[in-house]
């Protein structure tokens, strides 16, 4: 349906919901669903800044309503992909007894720190464990490895790779693992914060480091060429786990070796094979979980729309546009905005911005569909001024003109606080967007 201008189209179009209100979030959630390609498999839902802690419990709402009425198994957020492992265990029931036991090494980022974050787990755990449950929950991160600052060391994906391959054949991984060992050195050397700002405190031009990525390529190359024998000899699943993991230690070492060259782009080329990474990360969640369900993701906009991310310090393909190549229309995805916040540093929206005229519709909370930019003049949608920014949360990122066409709704909110549990706001770290 066409509409004369945006705010007819916002006005007749948008969904509103109450946080507070199970029933009409509900209601949205499954109008939204009901909206989408019935082929969708993957769907996203970016948050607009790291610190919303509005977004966060809207996520942790649709997830479950996702998973009780609407066939999804698993959700998969911004977080080191190798840790989430550890989650996963505790959800299930076959991890430790305790959300402390893994609040950290189960997180990328600090995330496990979130009160929001305990309080999905705990309720994917409390799921599960209700025997007349027939699919039980996962839970995935699919960020690089990373850790509360900083990337990791490719200790934990290799060595994952070489228990695997061990298991099978012992000389083989015995061998692979007595070269990998003696070119990995110490964790703190690959793990050290200042390397993201500094190329000269990073080891990934090292000569250990080049050899360890030849080694690398050396494994991943007898798995791929040995598949018939080791799955025959072991399990399908296990076997492309193995694969996926070995391909994940590839990515970590080319991205600490690009962070160990200077160059005016350095943020645009790490971020670029950070989100090359996200994207395989979560298509092999995604054959993961075929059989078995669609999967949530949720991340940072940024990482999340379809169109080139254009920042003021960095421009980079995020990962959702290598799932919309990848997916067509069995990728889909919301973006979320906020009017206000005074916690992270965001006033009121300038007037005749996005933000300004989304949250003048009735509620406190909607959902609105942008049919990807059809239906209004587009002359209205690209000449939209774009509000400031937050110097106090320079995750905060807000809507533009683009935001139309990278996303297929907006959940847009009329304020959020500040996230409980998260670590004090400080001035920009351009590489935890």
């Amino acid at each position: 349906m066409r509409h004369a201008t945006l705010d007819d189209w916002t006005r007749a179009e948008s969904i509103t919901f109450s946080l507070d209100s199970q029933k009409t979030l509900a209601a949205a959630i499954d109008r939204v669903v009901a909206s989408l390609d019935e082929s969708v498999e993957l769907l996203g839902i970016g948050e607009a800044l790291h610190g919303g802690e509005e977004i966060l419990r809207l996520r942790n709402q649709l997830f479950q309503r996702l998973a009780s009425a609407h066939g999804y198994s698993a959700i998969a957020i911004e977080s080191s992909f190798p840790r989430a492992r550890a989650v996963d265990d505790y959800v299930s029931g076959r991890g430790p007894e305790s959300f402390e036991a893994v609040q950290d090494a189960g997180f990328g980022h600090g995330f496990g720190r979130l009160e929001a974050n305990r309080e999905l787990v705990e309720w994917m755990r409390l799921y599960n464990s209700d025997p007349s449950t027939r699919v039980k929950l996962r839970f995935y991160g699919f960020d690089i490895p990373g850790l509360a600052a900083g990337i990791a060391s490719p200790s934990q994906v290799l060595h994952f790779v070489l228990d695997y391959l061990s298991s099978i054949d012992s000389d083989s991984g015995q061998t692979h693992r007595h070269t990998i060992d003696s070119l990995l050195g110490s964790d703190f050397d690959w793990e050290n914060p200042a390397a993201m700002a500094d190329p000269e405190k990073s080891i990934g031009l090292s000569p250990a480091s080049t050899a360890l990525r030849a080694a690398t390529e050396d494994l991943i190359m007898e798995l791929r060429t040995r598949r018939p024998e080791l799955v025959a000899k072991g399990d399908e699943e296990r076997y492309l786990e193995a694969v996926h993991y070995a391909a994940v230690a590839r990515d970590l070492l080319t991205f600490h070796a690009g962070s160990a060259r200077k160059s005016d782009d350095i943020y645009s080329r790490l971020l670029g094979i950070r989100d090359a990474s996200m994207a395989d990360n979560l298509a092999y969640i995604v054959s993961r979980e075929r059989r078995r369900g669609k999967v949530l993701a949720f991340a940072h906009n940024s990482h999340l729309g379809r169109g080139k991310a254009v920042l003021p310090w960095a421009t980079w393909w995020p990962a959702g546009s290598h799932l919309d190549r990848m997916f067509g229309k069995r990728y889909a995805v919301i973006g979320s905005a906020v009017g206000v916040s005074e916690a992270n540093g965001i006033g009121r929206p300038q007037p005749g911005t996005l933000e300004a005229r989304l949250t003048a519709l009735p509620g406190s909370a909607r959902f609105i569909p942008t049919h990807k930019g059809q239906g209004i003049a587009s002359q209205e949608i690209a000449s939209l001024p774009v509000r400031g920014g937050s110097m106090k949360n320079p995750t905060y990122i807000p809507l533009t003109p683009q935001s139309f066409t990278d996303f297929d709704w907006l959940a847009v909110l009329d304020e959020t606080t500040y996230s409980r549990g998260g670590p004090p706001l400080q001035q920009p770290d351009r590489s935890t967007t």
